[in-house]
């Protein structure tokens, strides 16, 4: 896996931790909306032990709102709202269009005339752009995808078998 830029990242647990879970997701995809609560409680059960970052990955094709919730994400990140964003995307993913946008970013509250003109202006298109070449050329061809420790976990991600196995990693 590529080194991590802790500028444009989004991490959450420590880069030193025994395990480290990276996701590349996609906010209107049901199957990374399913995963999400999954995520959340894996990282509730490994607390310390774990260093999670998701990486955006929208899927243009078929989710016609993927990246501009992506791009609300990256603004939402550049006011130092990112997980917040992050959880309010993915709890009203059925929502996506761009007034819905608005009115998320007024719920984590960021500067509203900043998100407005950076969203305009696609001024995170370049990051998003970056980390959907990221995954491709780490084979990442749908989401969710994960990594754990560097490697690509294609067993499930259901809770108890996806628990179990980063619990072999870090007993």
């Amino acid at each position: 896996m590529t080194s991590v830029n802790v500028e444009t990242e989004h991490i959450q647990g420590s880069i030193d931790s025994p395990i480290t879970l990276i996701e590349y997701g996609d906010y209107e995809c049901p199957y990374t909306g399913m995963a999400y609560p999954i995520v959340k409680e894996i990282m509730k059960r490994f607390k310390n032990k774990i260093y999670f970052e998701f990486r955006n990955f929208p899927l243009n094709d078929i989710h016609p709102h993927a990246q501009h919730a992506a791009e609300a994400a990256e603004a939402a990140a550049a006011q130092d709202k990112f997980w917040q964003m992050h959880d309010y995307l993915f709890e009203h993913q059925k929502a996506l269009d761009d007034s819905h946008l608005l009115q998320y970013a007024k719920k984590v509250r960021l500067d509203l005339n900043r998100f407005k003109k950076e969203m305009t202006g696609h001024v995170y298109a370049p990051l998003i752009e970056k980390s959907l070449k990221s995954g491709i050329d780490h084979g990442v061809e749908g989401t969710p995808t994960f990594f754990v420790n560097g490697k690509h976990y294609e067993d499930s991600w259901d809770l108890e078998p996806f628990s179990d196995f980063l619990s072999t990693i870090n007993p």
